[in-house]
């Protein structure tokens, strides 16, 4: 399968993304992790106004094959959780970089991005697989 990764989000080894959009940050996990995934049956996310640290756990997704833990790439602030997603969890499946965004975030700090990978560097990542 060919995947589209958007240029203008920075991903994580762990799958993650991050779209800067003025002074926040939408989050979500990839595409291909959640082709990986298969069908997603729960998706579990903080409550908004918490404080999370890059690296650190915010949330998990359950299909009917695994639960898998997801991770911050981005130190920041929950401003915005999607509940589309919380209350329909297909939406994640179905549009991962679109409806199915997880996260907004006021960053701690923008910089963290320059840290993650460009698209073209996610997608060579996901081509050695």
């Amino acid at each position: 399968m060919a995947f589209d990764f958007p240029k203008q989000f920075r991903f994580a080894d762990s799958h993650e993304y991050a779209s800067l959009e003025g002074e926040v940050v939408r989050i979500g996990i990839s595409e291909f992790a959640v082709d990986q995934l298969g069908d997603i049956v729960f998706v579990d996310l903080p409550e908004v106004g918490t404080s999370l640290n890059r690296g650190s756990a915010f949330g998990s997704v359950e299909s009917v094959k695994a639960v898998e833990e997801m991770f911050l790439p981005i130190s920041g602030e929950v401003l915005e959780r999607n509940e589309l997603v919380l209350s329909n969890p297909e939406e994640l499946q179905n549009d991962p970089h679109g409806k199915g965004w997880l996260l907004v975030l006021r960053p701690s700090d923008k910089s963290e991005i320059d840290e993650l990978m460009d698209s073209e560097a996610y997608g060579a990542k996901i081509a050695a697989i």
